[in-house]
C-alpha cells in the first residue's frame, strides 16, 4: 500500500557535479508544491551519520540553479558500507521524522541507499549526479555535459599552443573506469587519438599513426586520455611517444577543473527534470530506484541495476576518430 510522504531528506554524495544545486532546488520546490517538508543533509552520508540537518524551504533554494558544486556539500563515507554506520544514519533520519530520502550521486552512493532501504522502512530514490556518465538507467548523468564543455574549452586553447610549437599534447580528462568524457571531448575537439578504459590500444600502433600523420603534413597532434586507461600513466605514455618519434610532447591534466563552474543549460534542465521526478516517484510509492531519462522519457531503474549493468560507450566515436583526423 502506498504510504503518505510527509518529510523528505535530500543529500549529495561522492564527487560533486555541476547541476546538483539545480536538482536540490527542483526537489525542494516540487515537495513544497505538494505540501511535503524537506530537510537538507549537509556533507553527504558523513553529515547524515552526525545528524547535520538543515530545514529547506522554497526560498532557501533561490538563486542556486546557476551555481556549480553543491551548497549542501558532499563527502565519501566508508562508514556507510558497514551495518553500524548505516544504523546510525537510519536512527538520525528517524529522529528527524524523515520518511523518504533523495540521494544525488553515483552508483557508490546508490549502494548505501539501497542497503538502508532494505534495513528500514524509509523510502529511497536516487538521482544520478556524476560527471563520468557511467550510471546505468539514464542516457546522461547530471554534470556530464558541463564537464565535457569545460574540457573542450581547454582543448581548444591547448590546440593553439600545440600548433605554435609543433608539439604532441596528451590531455588527460577524468574517467577512472569510463571513457565517456574522453570520447565526447576527443570527437568534438578534433583529437588524433582517444585512449579510454574500455579499450586497450597498442602504443606502437599509436606511434605509427602519429608518424603517418606527420608525413601527411601535420605538425601537431592532440591525444585525449581518460585517467583510467589500460596502457600506462599518461606521463609515461607521453615520454615513450616522445622517445620513439623524437617529437616534443607535453601532458596537460585537466583534473578537478572539470567538476567546477556554472552548469550548462542541458545540465540545469536535466537536473530539474530528475529532481521533480524523484519527488513524484516517492509520492507514487516508488523506493529502491534511481530516476533517469532515456530518449526523453523519465524512467525508474532498480538500484541494483545501476551498478550491476554496464553502460556501453558509443563505439561509432572510435571509428570516426581515424577518419576525421586524416
Amino acid at each position: 500500500m502506498k504510504k503518505q510522504v510527509k518529510k523528505i531528506g535530500v543529500l549529495t554524495s561522492g564527487g560533486d557535479a555541476p547541476g546538483m544545486n539545480a536538482s536540490i532546488r527542483a526537489i525542494v520546490r516540487c515537495a513544497s508544491y505538494n505540501d511535503i517538508d524537506v530537510v537538507g543533509i549537509k556533507r553527504g552520508y558523513s553529515g547524515l551519520i552526525n545528524g547535520e540537518f538543515l530545514k529547506l524551504s522554497r526560498r532557501s533554494v533561490a538563486n542556486i540553479i546557476q551555481k556549480g558544486g553543491t551548497f549542501l556539500e558532499t563527502s565519501r563515507s566508508s562508514e556507510m558500507f558497514m551495518p553500524e554506520g548505516r544504523k546510525k544514519a537510519i536512527d538520525a533520519m528517524k529522529g528527524e521524522d524523515i520518511d523518504a530520502c533523495v540521494v544525488i550521486g553515483g552508483d557508490g552512493s546508490f549502494r548505501a541507499a539501497a542497503a538502508m532501504g532494505e534495513e528500514s522502512d524509509i523510502s529511497f530514490i536516487g538521482v544520478p549526479g556524476t560527471i563520468d556518465n557511467d550510471v546505468w538507467g539514464t542516457d546522461f548523468t547530471i554534470g556530464f555535459n558541463t564537464a565535457v564543455n569545460t574540457a573542450l574549452d581547454a582543448i581548444d586553447r591547448i590546440r593553439d599552443t600545440a600548433s605554435a610549437f609543433d608539439r604532441i599534447f596528451f590531455v588527460e580528462v577524468m574517467g577512472r573506469k569510463s571513457g565517456f568524457i574522453a570520447l565526447e571531448v576527443g570527437l568534438a575537439g578534433g583529437a588524433e587519438q582517444i585512449i579510454i578504459p574500455e579499450m586497450k590500444i597498442d602504443i606502437e600502433e599509436l606511434c605509427q599513426n602519429l608518424k603517418e600523420s606527420f608525413k601527411r603534413g601535420k605538425k601537431s597532434s592532440i591525444i585525449v586520455v581518460a585517467e583510467g586507461n589500460q596502457i600506462e600513466d599518461t606521463i609515461n605514455i607521453a615520454k615513450y611517444v616522445e622517445m620513439r618519434l623524437k617529437v616534443e610532447s607535453r601532458v596537460c591534466t585537466l583534473g578537478h577543473i572539470q567538476r567546477g563552474g556554472s552548469p550548462s543549460s542541458i545540465d540545469r534542465i536535466l537536473a530539474s527534470n530528475l529532481g521533480i521526478a524523484a519527488v513524484q516517484g516517492l509520492i507514487d510509492g516508488k523506493t529502491g530506484q534511481a530516476v533517469g531519462e532515456i530518449n526523453g522519457k523519465i524512467v525508474y531503474t532498480p538500484f541494483k541495476d545501476t551498478w550491476e549493468k554496464k553502460k556501453q560507450i558509443d563505439e561509432r566515436y572510435l571509428q570516426y576518430i581515424p577518419i576525421l583526423s586524416l
